[in-house]
């Protein structure tokens, strides 16, 4: 291998080096989506992140979804999967497809990052109410069923996984008080998971390359923008039906203290470290 070559390696972990440090000991929330799940060597590639984001001193947790696995699903059961501004209407018979698929989902991961070591537990917002949550009342009145709205996060049993230095992987089930179980967008989950947690940053791995003034236009790619500024698209209706969880819950995490949240695209090959690790990143950045 050429000197050169090295020296650019040399190089790059260098300028890690100060986001290392800023990011030693705190605690990371990445939502893992199930648009980025799709492809089995991108799954091990960040699979592969987290566990080098773990052995470098950060604290990753793991929110995961599932939902083209779970619509595929429900197609080969001869369910038509049904969604209003990018929430799943979710009956009986579709709630038990959810938690199928979210289960497999969950051990699956876990399974590829225990391959580097006893690093992953997996847990469900049902474990120990450990997500809270009552039926969601859908936009302009919709009937979602068996969609849950988080009403409060007990965050012991990931604490107590983060503290024993173990990787929690978490699916988005949530629980009601009488016992009822809830199919959570995982976008919310995630970023609720966050808040409760202090987490420093929170990240959402997806299908695109972040956030476009004009989507559709890959040269209006916002690579940082302002919590106000999404209240603003969110307000004006400029954004896409499947993108509006992630940017409500970006919104919520920063402004009740989570300190950065990014939108990425969790298909490209080590997204996450160069979003973290690097000055320049690859998608978009929420700030204050």
């Amino acid at each position: 291998m050429k000197t050169d070559v090295l020296i650019d390696k040399a190089r790059t972990l260098t300028e890690a080096l100060p986001y290392i440090k800023e990011y030693f000991g705190k605690i990371v929330v990445v939502k893992y989506g199930g648009n980025a799940m799709t492809d089995r060597e991108a799954m091990r590639s960040f699979t592969g992140d987290i566990v080098l984001m773990h052995y470098v001193g950060m604290r990753p947790v793991i929110v995961h979804g599932g939902g083209p696995q779970i619509s595929e699903l429900m197609q080969r059961l001869d369910q038509q999967p049904q969604f209003v501004e990018g929430y799943r209407v979710t009956g009986a018979e579709e709630l038990d497809v959810v938690r199928m698929v979210l289960q497999k989902t969950n051990k699956e991961l876990v399974s590829i990052i225990n391959a580097h070591g006893d690093l992953a537990v997996g847990i469900s917002g049902e474990d120990a109410n450990f997500i809270g949550a009552r039926r969601m009342e859908g936009p302009s009145g919709a009937d979602l069923g068996y969609v849950g709205e988080i009403e409060r996060v007990d965050p012991r049993v990931v604490h107590s996984a983060l503290n024993s230095s173990f990787i929690p992987v978490i699916a988005p089930m949530g629980i009601g008080r009488d016992g009822q179980a809830f199919n959570i967008n995982a976008d919310h989950a995630a970023g609720a998971i966050a808040n409760a947690l202090g987490a420093s940053k929170i990240v959402f791995l997806t299908d695109v390359e972040g956030l476009y003034e004009d989507f559709g236009d890959a040269g209006s790619l916002m690579s940082k923008v302002t919590v106000e500024d999404l209240q603003r698209l969110l307000d004006a209706g400029a954004l896409s039906a499947g993108m509006i969880p992630k940017v409500r819950a970006c919104v919520e995490a920063v402004s009740r203290g989570v300190q950065r949240a990014h939108i990425l695209d969790g298909r490209v090959e080590h997204a996450l470290l160069l979003e973290i690790f690097t000055d320049t990143g690859v998608g978009t950045m929420v700030t204050r």
